[in-house]
């Protein structure tokens, strides 16, 4: 996959029809751009898979493979690349989506939560009071889980407005979701938080995690 990656992204065009013969998990995670704006970026832009239709696909089903059998009643994706994978992943399911929004962006009532983005950068996210009622089962999306504060105030959203958290099989006394899907969660202090307390869902294969947790 490294190989593949570095000798696909030295292309100034992306070949939207190549598909390799045998699909492995995360085949798709070499069409990923590189930065080459700076460390004021992210390091990779996962917005050129998404262009790619087989890529796109599979991402979404390899996503979803965790929760098989596993009761979904809405998908929440968070502002704003987390909308695209939710959206996807929701129109799967035949399920309604809701989006976590940053703050003074909707007109209705909603609740909101302050939280540190994998920059450091000081935000507020918001989601509307009325999508979320007791009981309803949350998927929640995001495209890459950094820090985990970003997901982690999402998480909190989500519970002040009741949804239903199920019970790890190991950690009986804490309270988890339905689940938390994006196409990378590091394993940073606040990712193995999300990892310890949540149902997971990653891209990732666990060979190449190494590379990914140290953005190589």
């Amino acid at each position: 996959l490294h190989a593949q990656c570095s000798q696909r992204l030295q292309s100034p065009h992306m070949d939207l029809c190549h598909v390799p013969a045998a699909r492995e998990k995360g085949w798709y995670l070499a069409l990923m751009a590189p930065n080459v704006k700076g460390p004021n970026y992210a390091w990779l832009d996962p917005s050129r898979l998404y262009c790619h239709p087989q890529g796109l696909q599979d991402c979404v089903a390899d996503l979803l493979q965790p929760f098989q059998g596993d009761p979904i009643d809405m998908v929440a994706g968070i502002d704003a690349m987390g909308f695209i994978l939710g959206a996807a992943i929701a129109a799967v399911l035949r399920k309604g989506f809701l989006a976590i929004r940053k703050a003074g962006h909707l007109c209705v009532q909603t609740v909101a939560q302050p939280y540190t983005d994998y920059s450091g950068r000081e935000k507020v996210m918001e989601v509307r009071t009325d999508a979320i009622s007791p009981g309803l089962r949350i998927l929640l999306v995001d495209q890459w889980v950094e820090t985990g504060g970003t997901m982690r105030a999402a998480i909190e959203l989500v519970e002040r407005l009741g949804g239903v958290w199920d019970h790890h099989p190991h950690i009986l006394v804490l309270p988890v979701p339905t689940g938390v899907a994006a196409i990378c969660i590091e394993d940073s202090e606040g990712g193995r938080w999300i990892r310890e307390r949540y149902k997971c869902s990653h891209c990732v294969p666990s060979r190449l995690q190494p590379r990914f947790d140290h953005h190589q």
